[in-house]
This record gives C-alpha cells, structure tokens and sequence, in this order.
C-alpha cells in the first residue's frame, strides 16, 4: 500500500493535477465510446471510410499479366 502511495506522489509530482484530470476524463470518454460501440449491432457498424465507390488502382504491368492470362498466354 506504501509503494502504491509513492507511487501516485511520483506521477502527480510529474504531470501535475490538471493534466491527470484531463487524462482521466479522455480516459473515460474512451471507454465510453468503446462500450457504445461494443453494444451497437455489427449490422448497424458501416465501414464508410473503407467503402470509397472509387475502382482501385490498376498499373500497366498488373493490367498487361492480366490480359495475357486471360488470352492464355501466360
């Protein structure tokens, strides 16, 4: 319980008292974004940033073994 104590002193002494009373409430903000997303249904969880509606990127030498295997010509 001692080690504890110091220990706590040591990091207060560190970072000071305003700077762990942000740190706890983005700690907390974290969490709590964490469980709502844990509790919201997979159907409803939508990858918008992965799902761009662009085709990738396609580049000449991909392009060019593609089109020979599919002539046959590997």
């Amino acid at each position: 319980m001692r080690d504890l104590v110091v220990i706590l002193a040591v990091v207060l002494l560190v970072f000071g008292a305003k700077k762990l009373r942000t740190l706890g409430s983005d700690l907390g903000a974290a969490v709590k974004g964490f469980r709502k997303a844990m509790a919201e249904p997979q159907a409803e969880r939508r990858p918008e940033q992965l799902t761009s509606g662009r085709p990738d990127a396609e580049f000449p030498e991909q392009t060019a073994a593609r089109e020979r295997s599919e002539r046959g010509g590997a």
